[in-house]
């Protein structure tokens, strides 16, 4: 491609390529794809996104056509690959000038430079690292941001690859200009030190920007340039460093306001500072451990105590948290119980660990995170009132559950618990003990107070096993509190409950559960929806519990459930549906058929239930998974719901329609369900099968499912399902075993096999085609044994029940054989007689048995020879 002649042809295509018409669009994105193979095209294509004064959209759309040709055709080995003249005038155009004005732009050069240095930087790139580091020391602000830019994104991505040549580069890489990225970072953070007091906003975002990214650079070299990092003295110096340079920028918030975009710049810096911390000791736990008292002294300070007022925030506390989290729990730091097997590594981590936690700070991190980070903001009590659907899932965990303050605090408390529990212990039970009997609904403060220390125990049940008489405390403490029905009280209703809920399965004695259903009862009921939700988690959780008594929990059956069915109805959010669901599926599945009196409501509800969220799949999911349980609880009676039941299956296994993705799974477990409960097959029913073929085609994990929903149809309609569906099958099950696995085949055959014990006479000429590939199977005597087994199991079925089949197959293989059929059956009896023991089930060791005697009144050598040999051998071992 002429570069003269042809930059006019693709700016004038690429314009075109970025017009909104179809009937423009379609034409130039054609054109496009015919040229990506062109020699010459990519140059084209470097001189249009480089020169400024074209539009922006075309330029765009350069720089991406630029880099998927860069994924495609870079490779030496790829087909169509660019010539290595073309790549090298490539690799000098992309660093000759690092002045792009536009950031979106600028961003995409940066990442596809970083592209092309994956597959040649250094060798045949070798260039790109030192042109980068002279192009951030120049004064120009936007080509020093922009090389900076670029040397963030290629230095990520060489510290991404994986094998060990490319890891020996890096390391050689990271040695060689680290000092540089440090001295480079320190010289941006001083600058914007400077600037924060005196300099315009401009500036100071400016000089952040800049920190940033240098900072971004150093976390990739620090955590994978080094593999012993703890010997070098400017990783450790950096890392040491990052606890004062965080002070510093932690103070320089109170300067920024709340709301502007140096004060997101300034919070994201903040937040990488404590990301290089993180990475590194996940990546190097024992280089981490002279950072490891620091760090705990730092976080701990910053989080538990007043240093930390007016300068954290919520993303930074997390952080922190998360990092006192790793340390508590990393395996590197835990001696074995036996100290002298610990390397002296983990035993300097674990003494400093433990030099640390003392009583004293354990004592405050448990009751500062008791008293102040369990407890509910007004925020989260205001959406509460105004929005209680969405409390509940932000709760549970919903989309930003595990970015969000309490998740992260909760955990840390269980972790610090379970480490250090013989301390804590008696912290907490103290807690417990100063908010023994009822709370002045009247003040706010001591509600939540006591909200928060009763989630302490449901976080802490296991390890509080030994500690608390948790029946004579629901007996006397918590039974009362839910009977308190004051609205201020709501928050310690829906809590209770919720504790009761975590000690269920620790310690709660069988005979109580009869007040605590009398409980549920009345909690769902109760005027606030958030606890009646909290309850109906608890109840699933209590009939899930292995100490379960059905008999306990029928009295109470009829309440609950149309209690239940009446809070499905009210909740509004599709993920609050699906809780409910769920745990309506949990009480269906408990209780099996005595559910039957009382689901009349719900299987008229779940029609319209299941029409209003065609746009949800999940929730139509939970839809399935409660129809599964309602099948099996209604047995036979389950037929009344066909005309629901029925296109529901043919909807959620049609693999054609694309909510199959989310509904195959539960749907073919609804279709097997439906199958082993129907009485009888109906025309309705039967045309359901017409989904299996593409289903089988597919291959995928669901094969057994399927197998076993051809069986159901087997043994509940032979006749007739053989009739309407086996050719079709036949063709599937031909085409499954030239590539399934051994065990799928053997899944295959043992269809074939049932088909013909349910119907001898249909089930061979049906499915012939297949019956060749077994008889082969035993002659030239197949290696695997549970193939062999059933390949025995097939032809013995054919021999026992249907001799005249049995010999036109026998006469078909001896013309493929080119054998005499007496000589050929001889040989079959002889492998079969070798092979016997391949199988193990008894049953079909006693259809070996028979098929073969039943050959006993042949005038034929060769049987007569091998069944003297088979009654002869098995006889005298006593295994017939």
């Amino acid at each position: 491609m002429d570069l003269n002649s042809a930059s006019t042809v693709v700016l004038q295509v690429l314009t075109q390529a970025t017009s909104q018409d179809t009937a423009v669009l379609k034409p130039a994105e054609e054109q496009l794809k015919q040229w990506e193979t062109q020699p010459g095209f990519y140059s084209v294509l470097l001189n249009i996104f480089t020169n400024h004064s074209l539009d922006i959209n075309v330029r765009w759309l350069a720089v991406l056509y630029f880099k998927h040709g860069i994924d495609r055709y870079w490779r030496r080995v790829a087909p169509h690959a660019l010539s290595e003249e073309e790549k090298s005038t490539l690799r000098a155009g992309l660093i000759t000038n690092f002045n792009e004005p536009i950031n979106q732009i600028a961003t995409q050069i940066a990442v596809l430079i970083a592209k092309v240095a994956r597959l040649d930087c250094p060798r045949q790139w070798p260039e790109l690292i030192p042109t980068l580091i002279e192009s951030v020391k120049v004064q120009d602000d936007l080509r020093q941001h922009r090389a900076l830019l670029t040397f963030y994104h290629v230095t990520k991505t060489l510290a991404s690859k994986r094998l060990a040549a490319d890891r020996k580069l890096f390391y050689d890489l990271a040695s060689g200009i680290y000092n540089f990225a440090c001295s480079l970072w320190n010289h941006h953070t001083d600058t914007f030190l400077q600037q924060i007091s005196s300099g315009s906003e401009a500036a100071i975002l400016n000089s952040l920007e800049r920190t940033l990214l240098s900072l971004k650079v150093l976390r990739k070299l620090t955590v994978n340039g080094f593999v012993e990092p703890h010997k070098n003295m400017e990783v450790m110096g950096f890392l040491h460093g990052i606890f004062e340079r965080l002070k510093q920028f932690l103070e320089c918030s109170r300067n920024i306001g709340t709301d502007n975009v140096c004060r997101d710049r300034l919070e994201k810096t903040i937040i990488l500072f404590t990301k290089v911390l993180l990475d590194f000791l996940d990546q190097h736990p024992f280089s981490f451990t002279p950072l490891i008292q620091r760090s705990l002294e730092f976080s701990v300070s910053y989080v538990f105590t007043e240093v930390g007022e007016g300068v954290t925030f919520e993303r930074f506390i997390v952080q922190c948290m998360n990092l006192i989290k790793m340390i508590v729990k990393n395996y590197a730091y835990k001696p074995s119980k036996n100290f002298e097997d610990s390397s002296p590594e983990t035993l300097e981590a674990h003494k400093i660990k433990m030099a640390f936690f003392t009583y004293p700070t354990l004592t405050e991190i448990c009751r500062r995170l008791v008293s102040h980070y369990f407890l509910l903001t007004e925020e989260e009590l205001t959406m509460w009132e105004e929005d209680p659907e969405g409390f509940t899932v932000e709760e549970t965990g919903g989309d930003s559950w595990k970015y969000s303050l309490r998740p992260c605090t909760e955990v840390l408390f269980i972790d610090i618990f379970h480490e250090y529990n013989q301390t804590l212990t008696p912290v907490l039970l103290e807690m417990m003990q100063t908010l023994q009997g009822p709370t002045n609904v009247e003040d706010m403060n001591a509600l939540l107070i006591k909200d928060a220390v009763y989630n302490a125990v449901g976080l802490a049940a296991y390890e509080l096993f030994d500690s608390v008489d948790f029946d004579q405390w629901f007996k006397n403490q918590l039974l009362p509190e839910l009977q308190v029905i004051h609205n201020r009280y709501k928050p310690l209703r829906r809590r209770v409950i919720w504790l009761i809920g975590q000690w269920i399965s620790v310690k709660f004695k069988s005979d109580l559960r009869p007040m605590l259903y009398e409980a549920i009862c009345n909690l769902l009921q109760d005027q606030d929806l958030v606890v009646r939700i909290e309850t109906a988690t608890t109840l699933k959780l209590t009939v899930d519990d292995f100490e379960f008594r059905t008999d306990q929990f029928l009295p109470y059956l009829e309440t609950m459930f149309t209690l239940l069915f009446q809070l499905l109805q009210q909740v509004t959010e599709c993920d609050t549906k699906m809780h409910v669901l769920h745990v309506l599926s949990c009480v269906i599945e408990r209780v099996n058929m005595q559910i039957r009196p009382y689901v009349g409501c719900l299987v008229q509800y779940l029609p319209l239930l299941w029409k209003q969220s065609e746009e949800h799949n999940m929730l139509r999911c939970a839809i399935l998974t409660t129809l599964i349980h309602l099948v099996q609880g209604l047995g036979a009676d389950s037929k009344n719901l066909y005309p629901f039941l029925l296109p529901v299956i043919q909807l959620s296994t049609d693999v054609s329609q694309p909510p199959h993705v989310y509904l195959l799974e539960d749907g073919l477990e609804l279709w097997l369900v439906t199958l082993e409960n129907s009485p009888c097959i109906t025309p309705e029913l039967l045309r359901v099968f017409q989904n299996m073929s593409p289903l089988l085609e597919l291959s995928s994990e669901n094969l057994r499912t399927c197998f076993k929903i051809i069986n159901g149809y087997i043994f509940l309609s032979s006749t007739e399902f053989l009739q309407t569906y086996a050719v079709g099958l036949c063709q599937s099950f031909c085409e499954l075993l030239k590539e399934i696995t051994t065990e799928g085949q053997v899944q295959v055959l043992k269809v074939v096999e049932n088909a013909l014990k349910v119907n001898p006479v249909l089930g061979p000429q049906m499915f012939q085609p297949i019956l060749p590939s077994v008889f082969r199977g035993i002659i030239e005597g197949e290696r695997y044994p549970v193939v062999m087994s059933t390949y025995l199991g097939v032809m013995g079925r054919v021999l026992l029940q249907n001799t005249s089949f049995f010999s036109s197959l026998l006469n078909e293989m001896a013309h493929k054989f080119n054998q005499e059929m007496d000589q050929l059956l001889g040989n079959m009896i002889e492998m079969w007689v070798d092979r016997m023991d391949n199988i193990t089930q008894p049953e079909r060791r006693k259809l070996s048995a028979l098929a073969l005697l039943s050959l006993l009144p042949s005038d034929n050598r060769h049987t007569s020879k091998g069944l003297y040999a088979i009654v002869f051998t098995d006889s005298s071992s006593g295994k017939f």
